[in-house]
């Protein structure tokens, strides 16, 4: 992992600027995340928290965060004992995953109440713990850990608190020479096991980048001399016993992006330095969390969606062969007709017949095949029926083919809002399937909750301080474009392909704007990796939904287009907010 106890340190040595500043808000987006807003001398600033099993973090955080409408429970313990409490203390336990804040607050008889939150970064094992310290008593988990899951150490609610098992480790910034040559050349591992094996809060990742140091001095050797390595070891260890870092990210040799509190020589390109780990660590999760979580939340959606455009593709190709035999109508009218003039040419059990088309010009002539069962009227009636039958269904044909059609570009629209949906754009996506009537309500037979017909709104801000609004869904979309928008404001969306609706809320901007505005459009669309994107750009009212069209369907006129190549660093760089409505 490469969250290790030297990135602990680094975002601990951060966080001693929040120490006598006070807690105002607590915030639970998620199962697994806590954000707290601190009040201190740095201003206002907010904390994310994160005990997920595959992206344990703690850092501050630019990112704006839907709530859900009731807090969990774990949330409302939090605020009860630590909201508009003072941080009193911050601190990592020796250089393992492990940071404990203690908080001060007036309970509610007006007494003093010191409280403890333990941040457990354990991989799959990540914890947050609130902890009463005086009688060492756990108040409440994040995550509970019941007895059945773990006879060393429960975490759940009125038990005492045990620290994660001890590894025994020598902590990396208090070993000498002496013992780090001695402890060298006594183990039979190679240099890099070694280090992970001694020394706590030493990643893989570090342990690697300490022998590939070593190594360099030492003629390339694998197994470098236990003076090298010390001296490698002293390089990375000394500024990290000074809390100097200097955070960095970039891809290693095997084109893995990585990231780390110290200089890394392992990284070969797309190295990018930061000014604090917690910017570094917010560049490199992004929204790699989210996105685990929303992948496995959308994969029934997925699967439905690609299973019902399977199938009307198939009807597609059907409903086309349907249409190649209708175009023959014609020619049955033409046998029919024939065979009537020619009836005493004809007798009962021939199979076919070849007739004069005095329709034709050059008056060529036609072969009919027959039944020879039927007599000739029988037969000419025969060939009139399947014109009639093709003749009616034509019209219907056409009208199935273009209900297909239409089809086909609704789910393409959804699949590809799912690709960028976040988890509350996936309710709303599930939310439009059942009143659309692809899927059942699941909280049919439950209680009902009440409706909040204001979906999700993301709202960005452009350099020249223009609000620019982006629907994300066909719900977002509608109400985007049909309720906040004005009549001269700016409607924009990728020419004919699945895509956001993008507004520009105003009539006086500039060309930053609408580039920036285009962008938005082209990033949160099917083409978003594609370059030279085509954006349509037009007046609120000259866009319109018309009758009985799919949600978030629209048809718009007097549209310029221009060209652009989505440029994700623009769109992560415009300041953005998520609201409801």
């Amino acid at each position: 992992m490469a969250l290790d106890g030297i990135v602990t340190r680094a975002i601990v040595h951060e966080l001693q600027g929040c120490k006598g500043g006070r807690i105002s808000k607590i915030h639970q987006p998620n199962g697994h995340d806590v954000v707290l807003t601190l009040r201190a001398q740095r201003g206002n600033s907010k904390l994310l928290i994160s005990a997920s099993p595959t992206y344990p973090r703690v850092h501050f955080t630019e990112k704006t965060f839907l709530n859900p409408t009731e807090a969990p429970m774990f949330c409302m313990l939090l605020r009860k004992h630590c909201e508009g409490a003072i941080i009193e203390e911050i601190r990592q336990i020796g250089m393992e995953r492990i940071i404990h804040i203690d908080v001060r607050q007036r309970d509610e008889l007006g007494d003093v109440s010191v409280k403890r939150i333990i941040i457990e970064l354990m991989g799959r094992h990540s914890n947050i713990v609130l902890l009463d310290p005086v009688t060492g008593t756990i108040l409440d988990g994040i995550h509970h850990v019941t007895p059945s899951i773990s006879s060393y150490r429960v975490i759940m609610p009125g038990f005492s608190y045990t620290a994660p098992p001890e590894q025994h480790k020598t902590n990396p910034l208090e070993v000498n020479h002496a013992d780090f040559v001695k402890g060298y050349t006594e183990t039979e591992d190679e240099a890099s096991r070694w280090l992970v094996n001694s020394f706590s809060g030493l990643s893989p990742l570090i342990a690697g980048e300490l022998t590939a140091r070593a190594s360099a001095t030492n003629h390339g050797d694998a197994q470098p001399e236990a003076s090298a390595l010390w001296n490698a070891f002293e390089s990375v260890m000394g500024p990290v016993k000074e809390n100097s870092y200097t955070p960095v990210t970039g891809l290693n040799a095997k084109g893995k992006m990585i990231f780390s509190a110290v200089h890394l020589q392992g990284i070969q390109e797309a190295e990018k330095t930061y000014d604090t780990m917690s910017k570094c660590m917010e560049d490199y999760y992004g929204d790699k969390a989210e996105r685990d979580t929303v992948k496995q939340k959308v994969s029934d959606l997925l699967r439905f969606l690609q299973n019902e455009r399977s199938k009307n593709v198939k009807k597609l190709d059907n409903l086309n062969k349907d249409l190649l035999e209708a175009d023959d109508a014609e020619k049955y009218r033409l046998w029919g007709e024939l065979l009537f003039a020619s009836l005493h040419q004809i007798s009962k059990g021939d199979k076919s017949v070849e007739l004069v088309n005095f329709y034709d010009e050059d008056q060529a002539t036609i072969i009919i095949t027959l039944d020879p069962l039927l007599t000739p009227s029988d037969n000419a009636q025969r060939y009139f029926k399947r014109y009639n039958k093709y003749k009616n269904s034509l019209a219907v044909i056409h009208e199935q083919l273009g209900k297909t059609k239409d089809e086909i570009v609704y789910l393409d629209n959804l699949l590809q809002q799912l690709s960028i949906a976040s988890m509350n754009d996936i309710e709303e996506i599930r939310e439009e399937l059942v009143q659309q009537g692809y899927l059942r309500d699941r909280n049919k037979k439950g209680k009902k909750k009440k409706k909040n017909d204001r979906p999700t709104v993301h709202q960005f801000t452009s350099t020249e301080g223009i609000d620019i609004l982006v629907g994300k869904n066909n719900l977002q979309n509608e109400y985007v474009t049909n309720r906040l928008a004005s009549a001269n404001d700016t409607w924009l969306h990728t020419k004919d392909i699945p895509g956001s609706h993008v507004v520009i809320r105003s009539t006086d901007f500039g060309e930053a704007t609408l580039e920036e505005a285009a962008q938005l459009a082209a990033y949160f669309s099917q083409a978003k990796e594609s370059s030279s994107v085509p954006v349509d750009y037009t007046f609120i009212r000259h866009v319109r939904k018309p009758s009985g069209a799919k949600p978030g369907f629209v048809i718009y006129d007097h549209q310029k287009t221009l060209f652009v190549t989505p440029n994700e660093e623009l769109v992560k760089s415009l300041p953005s907010t998520i609201k409801n409505g």
